[in-house]
């Protein structure tokens, strides 16, 4: 796999970190600038919106500029909102900091898929994708708990100052391993907005909003579930995180190989099994090892889904899959702030901290839903690739020089 995959999975890495981070640290942020939790939380939504708007915002306004030298201008913009967040004499300014750093993140893995996928053989896509997203994942794992850690001992400033550090990091590695890629000839705006007048571009995307919120809805409220329902001490929510994101980093990698050799019979797979591994999880809540498992289990199976689904973006996306793969990142936090909301309104309802897995189950069914729908509408207009293996192609070939 080529070097220039390693620089967006180090750009991924400090995104996956900023992005996360901020759970574990919310009390300390909240301490200093003398507001509520919930007033904190603003961090997180507000973080989650700008993804939103970011991805197809930072997208349109990219489409004149070489993707490269896209990437370098995001990861300028993560820096800059990283050291506001490090600095911010108020809560206000923390806010700003956390959507300036929020706009670079949905257009960084959509134009990074993209590029990623045009570093390799047409049949290794999904595998290049899935590097890149090996850096989300590891942030779970390695970032998040040592940016708590350090947040907590040296200061949450500390902590924002050492990220905005990696995406230094991540911008010389573009800078210096990501090769000139020329814009396709002919591709404008108006192409990459025909995307999404393709229905199933519009499936494969209602399925990462289902798909992934089914994840986003159990662990949101994992620290309650576990330590009021499983019985774990507090100190314990942050291993119990980094199993959910071994989960993740294993699940990723399976999925990003499986999906260049049958991409249908993979979501199928793991969105079915999530729905039932959430259902068992309002069972499993209430035993220790039984708990660590599942979680374990949501993340794997959870993050399979997302290069299938990015790949599948990509191939019906024809010709202009940039502004679809970005807005695709969108979905994600879409998913994940629409399962937060839902699951807290159960759990207001007084169903008990176990009732957003039910939320997570049905969301992940759904999904699995429109992923059949989706290969049956395939099959009767007798699309290439119908069938899930990797005779799909996108448009967009790698031009041999980028092998």
């Amino acid at each position: 796999m080529p070097l220039a995959l390693l620089a967006l999975a180090i750009g991924a890495f400090g995104i996956g970190t900023t992005e996360f981070v901020i759970m574990g640290l919310l009390p300390q942020v909240a301490d200093d600038f003398g507001v509520g939790i919930p007033t904190a939380g603003l961090l997180v939504s507000g973080y989650a919106l700008g993804v939103v708007i970011g991805a197809p915002l930072m997208t349109v306004l990219g489409t004149k500029v070489s993707r490269k030298r896209m990437l370098m201008l995001l990861m300028g913009l993560f820096i800059a909102g990283n050291l506001l967040s490090a600095l911010a004499p108020t809560f206000a300014v923390m806010v700003v900091g956390r959507v300036v750093a929020s706009l670079a993140h949905g257009a960084f893995f959509g134009i990074g898929s993209v590029v990623a996928a045009e570093l390799v053989a047409p049949q290794k896509k999904a595998g290049a994708i899935a590097l890149m997203f090996t850096g989300l994942t590891v942030a779970n794992v390695v970032g998040v708990p040592l940016g708590t850690l350090v947040g907590q001992s040296a200061g949450w400033r500390v902590t924002f100052t050492i990220v905005a550090g990696l995406g230094v990091v991540g911008l010389a590695g573009v800078a210096k391993l990501v090769p000139e890629m020329p814009r396709p000839e002919g591709v404008r705006l108006r192409h990459e907005l025909a995307a999404f007048k393709n229905a199933q571009v519009l499936l494969a995307m209602a399925m990462t909003v289902l798909g992934f919120g089914g994840v986003f809805a159990a662990v949101t409220y994992i620290a309650p579930m576990m330590t009021h329902v499983a019985g774990f001490a507090d100190g314990s929510v942050t291993w119990l995180l980094v199993l959910f994101g071994l989960g993740m980093v294993a699940g990723n990698l399976v999925g990003g190989r499986f999906a260049d050799r049958a991409l249908m019979p993979m979501l199928y797979v793991s969105l079915g099994a999530l729905a039932v591994v959430l259902a068992l999880f309002t069972v499993t809540a209430h035993d220790k090892i039984a708990a660590a498992v599942t979680i374990t289990l949501i993340g794997a199976l959870g993050f399979a889904t997302v290069p299938p689904l990015q790949k599948r973006v990509l191939d019906q996306a024809h010709g202009a899959p940039t502004l679809a793969s970005a807005v695709n990142i969108g979905a994600f936090n879409l998913g994940n702030a629409l399962s937060a909301w839902l699951g807290g309104m159960v759990i207001a309802a007084g169903h008990g901290y176990t009732s957003p897995n039910w939320v997570g189950a049905v969301l992940a069914a759904a999904a699995l839903v429109l992923a059949v729908v989706s290969a049956a509408l395939e099959r009767r207009d007798g699309t290439p690739g119908a069938a899930g293996d990797a005779t799909a192609v996108p448009a967009e070939q790698p031009a041999p020089a980028h092998h």
